[in-house]
């Protein structure tokens, strides 16, 4: 039912029905899209593996001699159903926001389906603008720290040599794809709540120094233990949450303008 219609609610039933029928299109979607990317995922974790190619050169390293290892039977085989659901999961996900969004869009009145529109597509954005980041600069240099911990054989040394696992690196770029991607909604999920009253930019300005304490904190959290990208993420936190409140004040300024256009059009109908 369209909240700005006269129509009667629909029963419980109907609801569930059409429930039902998202998540049947979200699933299918989903399944389709990871059977593609199975058939593919080898391909799919070489371009994973680009990144630490990268890191390899800037080590000064010799790329043919570097390789990633698996040490059981299955490993890479698991491995490569994790790079396809992380795929399908990507490829899928704008079937199963719009199957929200229709779920949801019936209830609400037409003006707040234009409102919510908007941050239904900022949101994908945003993650992708994360994972690349990530993708491009910070797991190489997540990966440039760890091999340069290397230790050559020299002066009667043992040598130590970095020979990640297959399936311990796709954990270590996911993980850090999911939290880029993830810090990236910030400036949409306080707009939404500046929208609808529950926090405001003057409370974001008063509670910054405990935001930049929390960035951190969120960051030893969700990425490896090493300063490169703990702090390559807490900075773009910070950064995100300043632009997060000029956000907030832009969405009372607007508010405030519309508030004194209904004040003017009260004050001429009287």
């Amino acid at each position: 039912m369209s909240a700005d219609t006269d129509d009667k609610p629909q029963p419980l039933i109907v609801h569930l029905m059409e429930l039902r029928t998202r998540l049947i299109w979200s699933i299918g979607a989903f399944f389709v899209a990871f059977l593609g990317c199975f058939a593919v995922a080898k391909h799919l974790f070489n371009l994973l593996v680009i990144p630490y190619k990268w890191a390899v050169i800037w080590a000064g390293l010799d790329v043919a001699k570097s390789s990633l290892i698996y040490t059981a039977p299955q490993e890479f085989f698991f491995t490569q159903i994790k790079v396809a659901m992380f795929g399908a999961l990507v490829i899928s996900f704008p079937v199963i926001a719009s199957q929200l969004y229709k779920f949801v869009a019936p209830g609400l009145y037409k003006n707040e389906r234009a409102a919510f529109l908007p941050f239904l597509i900022a949101s994908p954005l945003l993650f992708l603008l994360g994972g690349a980041l990530v993708y491009f600069f910070f797991t190489p240099m997540v990966m440039w720290f760890f091999l340069a911990m290397q230790q050559l054989p020299e002066d009667g040394e043992v040598a130590i040599s970095l020979m990640p696992k297959v399936s311990e690196y796709l954990s270590l770029i996911m993980t850090l794809v999911l939290s880029f991607g993830l810090v990236f909604q910030l400036p949409v999920i306080t707009t939404l709540l500046a929208r609808v009253g529950l926090l405001t930019s003057q409370w974001l300005k008063e509670k910054r120094k405990f935001a930049i304490v929390a960035a951190f904190v969120v960051a030893a959290v969700l990425t490896p233990p090493d300063p490169m990208s703990q702090i390559g993420l807490a900075l773009p936190a910070i950064i995100l949450y300043e632009i997060s409140i000029h956000l907030a004040r832009l969405v009372e300024k607007k508010r405030a303008e519309e508030n004194a256009g209904r004040e003017l059009e009260d004050s001429s109908d009287d």
